[in-house]
């Protein structure tokens, strides 16, 4: 019973600790993790003192003895401690941005991870004469990088998001290749691996990895539709998730003999992708927060626990060890160079990642500071079972030497090396914009102020003080920023403004968190986009971010080429949503422009900012115009599920402003909740997008087909394929050969020819010249908005005319007076063929 009150109050006064020391970490401005190893470190003195007869220190003694009471074993800390620091990592990553950079971080992740192993397993081997594969492993240990106290210094100087992303990304991923990396060559060094060869670790790699990855998305699905179950349960979502991070540790590890670590990251950035979609926003706050505070209490055992024993891991510690730590630094410090100086250019050469600037490449090298997980896996490999007394040592000790070194040396460091990069200082244009925001508040506030000091009768106190109250300004304010300079400020407002109208829409349950995710990441792109390429890039993000998507294209070749319908109209649903949104978005920002950077930039700067905006509502109003053309009806429905939210929003204000004013009892609050609740659940309900048309009805809306008998039809349908164009689509090609005739059953078409554009309607057919002449096609035809064709084939079109002689005659008879036509004219009679 005793040592059961021991270790509880052993882990009660280290979290306590833990929480202490976060304060002082912000007054020093070091990482939290220097002073929790500092903590753990202290312990292991004060463990070894007291073992060797040092005294009773009272409760503290009584401390010391619950620590060796906890028995944790290398295992038990992979197990119990390893689940939780991986799937926070994966929770808090935005997936969206992360697959818009997935193949760079995915490079970098598994290209890093193996520089890393090979370089100092190489250098290592060379220096120290090791065994080659505990020289590898070592490597695999100091692979994975702890990416906290980097992130929060590019949040703190306004990096990029996306340079942002590229961090916690490959920092996610090296974790889970390195882990997987580590696992095989444990087994290798041990003898238990069942093929020790290069290509039988290679291939176990592989399956390990991707049956990791497969395992992890299941689970992540299923946890998703578990979560549906209890909307409101929030308690039973934490739950969910907690038993899906060990879950997926589990059954990877022990039944399908799959990296249980990469499940693990898998199943969370599932969950992080599709999870939100299934709660309320509270509720997935909820489970954030929850998963925050489970990562803080492992970070913190584990590193003040294997602090403790590094002490005694360190008591033995030789000058050669120094020696060989000096290597194993130099040699980790140049494999990440390598990747962050010869591999990332050549990225950015390639397009995949925007450019880094030299001073943000220096942070990520010095500021791989080693964490928890590097940690655990020292533990590990040196309790492994079949490993020497020497290995042991060469591990453990250089291993816990190397995560000190990043610790007590590069994380105190790290803020005077952005100090000597300069990235800890305000550009002149940040300092030109702080102070005119400076001089518009001081305004606003002093306008605020004197009206209060009026009704309090004290106008004379405060013109004294008034001017006191101002904040020091340049006097050459008005020319310390140029126009484009300050256009380029201004978009960047514009697109933070966006995103945080997205959130605020989100949050009033206006916009689902299916679209706020998507929006938000266009918002953020924009805002890189201005960052580095002013007007330019803004607008080019812009036009990008109207394009078809990749998941739209592949949701339209299902439907082209194989018939399946619900993809293509789930996606083109989330389009018409994304746009309506967007449109709303885009005329507050009109307002936000004139109200507030219009004042602070001045007139020129704001017309340019409102030139911008003005190309973005067109550009929306043109898609929103397209999608309409063919589904009329539709947006107006979402218009009005837009609006009913927005009203419910109001009623739920309203209902919580009574009960504030005690107008309404508890009781009558939670009957009005319910009924909204109801209401709002109906008003979520997306309706269904119908893509339209059942084959005999577009037959049917071809005039040239009207006359035909049941039995022609049905031949008809057989020959006749139905496809889908969207937007801006190019359909048949100038100078093409001539493989099909297309008939509109529903939508517009323009035909490009040397004399002007014409425009096909419903019920128009093009296409027929190329196959009747067997020459090539003679136009370009685009289609204008979302156009339902039907497609029929060379050899079809040959069977048609030979078989109903009618049709044949009146085919031939258009395409001879389009032919004829020296500047043609489209009718419905007689419409322009695009050959």
């Amino acid at each position: 019973m005793i040592e059961l009150v021991l270790s509880i109050l052993a882990i009660t006064v280290l979290l306590l600790l833990a929480s202490l020391l976060l304060p002082v970490a912000a007054r020093l401005r070091v990482p939290h993790t220097v002073l929790l190893a500092a903590l753990g470190i202290a312990l292991g003195v004060l463990a070894s003192q007291l073992g060797e007869g040092g005294g009773n220190l009272g409760i503290a003694s009584d401390v010391i003895r619950g620590l060796g009471t906890l028995g944790f074993t290398a295992e038990s800390f992979l197990y119990l401690f390893l689940p939780p620091l991986l799937f926070t990592a994966g929770l808090g990553i935005d997936v969206r941005r992360l697959f818009d950079e997935f193949a760079a971080v995915l490079l970098m992740a598994v290209v890093a991870v193996l520089v890393t192993i090979a370089v100092v397993g190489l250098a290592m081997h060379w220096i120290s004469g090791v065994d080659a594969i505990a020289c590898f492993l070592l490597g695999a240990i100091v692979s994975t990088t702890d990416p906290a106290a980097v992130i929060g210094i590019f949040r703190d100087i306004g990096a990029p998001k996306r340079l942002t992303i590229l961090v916690e990304g490959e920092s996610l991923l090296n974790d889970a290749a390195a882990i997987a990396v580590f696992t095989i060559l444990v087994a290798m060094l041990s003898g238990t691996a069942g093929d020790a060869s290069a290509g039988g670790a290679l291939l176990t790699f592989l399956k390990e990895f991707l049956g990791g990855l497969v395992l992890g998305f299941v689970l992540g699905r299923i946890a998703c539709a578990i979560l549906a179950l209890f909307y409101n349960s929030e308690l039973g979502h934490v739950s969910v998730t907690v038993a899906l991070a060990y879950l997926a540790f589990v059954i990877g590890t022990y039944y399908l003999h799959v990296s249980g670590v990469v499940a693990v990251v898998a199943a969370a950035l599932t969950l992080a992708a599709y999870g939100p979609t299934r709660v309320t926003p509270g509720a997935w706050r909820r489970i954030v927060e929850t998963w925050h505070q489970l990562d803080f209490w492992a970070n913190s055992l584990i590193f003040v626990l294997a602090a403790m024993l590094a002490v005694g891991l360190l008591a033995d510690l030789h000058w050669r060890d120094v020696g060989l730590l000096a290597v194993l630094i130099v040699a980790a410090m140049a494999a990440r160079g390598l990747v962050l100086f010869g591999l990332l250019p050549g990225l950015s050469a390639l397009k995949l990642v925007a450019p880094v600037e030299t001073g943000y490449k220096a942070v990520m090298l010095w500021g791989g500071l080693r964490g928890a997980v590097t940690v655990v896996l020292a533990l590990v490999a040196v309790q492994s079972q079949g490993v020497s007394e020497e290995l042991r040592h060469f591990l453990g000790v250089l291993a816990t030497l190397f995560v000190l070194f990043t610790l007590f040396v590069c994380g105190p460091t790290l803020r005077p090396l952005m100090r000597l990069f300069g990235l800890d200082r305000l550009s002149p244009i940040d300092r030109a914009l702080r102070d005119r925001v400076m001089a518009l508040s001081h305004s606003s506030v002093g306008e605020n102020v004197k009206a209060v000091a009026r009704n309090y009768g004290l106008e004379n106190l405060w013109d004294q003080i008034a001017p006191a109250a101002a904040p020091p300004l340049a006097t050459d304010d008005s020319n310390s920023i140029g126009e484009d300079d300050a256009v380029r400020v201004g978009l960047i407002t514009l697109a933070n403004r966006e995103k945080e109208l997205y959130l605020d829409h989100f949050e009033q349950r206006v916009v689902s968190r299916r679209m706020v995710s998507r929006l938000v990441a266009t918002a953020e792109r924009l805002a890189d986009l201005a960052k580095a390429d002013g007007e330019r890039g803004y607008a080019d993000g812009a036009r990008r971010s109207g394009a078809m998507r990749l998941g739209l294209r592949l949701a339209l070749a299902l439907s082209q080429r194989f018939n399946i319908a619900r993809p293509l109209s789930i996606r083109l649903a989330d389009h018409c949503e994304a746009l309506l949104t967007t449109q709303l978005v885009l005329t507050e920002l009109v307002t936000f422009n004139r109200a507030q950077l219009r004042p602070l930039f001045g007139p020129q700067v704001g017309e340019r900012l409102l030139a911008q905006l003005a190309l973005r509502q067109q550009q929306v109003q043109r898609a929103l115009d397209a999608l309409s053309l063919q589904y009329a009806g539709y947006t107006e429905i979402m218009q009005r599920k837009y609006l009913m939210r927005a009203a419910l929003r109001f009623e739920g204000a309203e209902y919580d402003r009574q009960l504030a004013e005690s107008m309404i009892s508890r009781e009558v609050f939670n009957d009005l909740q319910r009924d909204l609740g109801h209401r709002r659940r109906t008003a979520e309900q997306r309706p269904p997008l119908d893509l339209g048309m059942e084959l005999r009805a577009m037959i049917a809306s071809v005039p040239l087909f009207t006359n035909l008998d049941s039995a022609g039809v049905t031949q008809l349908a057989g020959m006749l394929r139905p496809r889908l164009a969207v937007p801006g689509e190019t359909i048949v090609v100038k100078g093409g050969r001539g493989t099909a005739m297309y008939f509109i059953a529903a939508g517009a078409v323009d035909v490009v020819l040397r004399g002007g554009m014409v425009r096909l309607e419903s019920g128009n057919f093009f296409g027929e010249i190329a196959l009747l002449s067997d020459q090539r096609r003679n136009a370009d035809v685009v289609a204008v908005g979302y156009c339902h064709l039907l497609v029929l084939q060379r050899s079809d079109f040959r069977r048609l005319l030979r078989a109903r002689p009618h049709l044949r005659a009146e085919i031939e008879r258009v395409a001879a007076a389009r032919l004829a036509e020296d500047v043609p004219q489209a009718s419905q009679a007689d419409p322009v063929s695009g050959g």
